[in-house]
């Protein structure tokens, strides 16, 4: 039987596949779908490949609603948990959500709008009027 702990994580993990999906990001989660069920059989990673890829379409027609598809995705990370525990550290980062990463950084000076918040000072202009 799966502890408390364990369905939670997989229900957390399950709404983060309904995040990628919605996001166009079917590619990343796939890497995390493959790191999660490695600790399982081939027919079971591609089972869980060929369902993303199902659910995937299914969100984007409409077919089907997030709850359902989340439920199913909470289903299967708790089933693959109770088999495999040793796959609870993919599970719990799925669960945390993407990481994130710093990709650049912006300083504005002078007076204006500028994205990214309040910017105080003067702008000096050069050149022809």
């Amino acid at each position: 039987m799966i502890d408390e702990v364990a369905t939670a994580i997989a229900t957390g993990a399950a709404g983060n596949v309904i995040a990628y999906l919605l996001n166009n990001q079917a590619d990343t989660l796939r890497t995390r779908v493959v790191a999660i069920f490695r600790h399982g059989t081939e027919e079971r990673r591609a089972e869980a490949l060929t369902a993303l890829d199902h659910d995937r379409a299914a969100l984007a027609e409409r077919r089907e609603s997030e709850t359902a598809v989340a439920e199913r995705w909470a289903g299967r990370f708790a089933a693959h948990l109770g088999t495999h525990p040793e796959a609870r550290d993919a599970v719990e980062a799925l669960a945390a959500g993407p990481t994130s990463r710093v990709i650049g950084a912006q300083h504005n000076h002078g007076s204006g709008v500028f994205v990214g918040g309040d910017n105080h000072g003067g702008i000096t202009l050069t050149g022809p009027r």
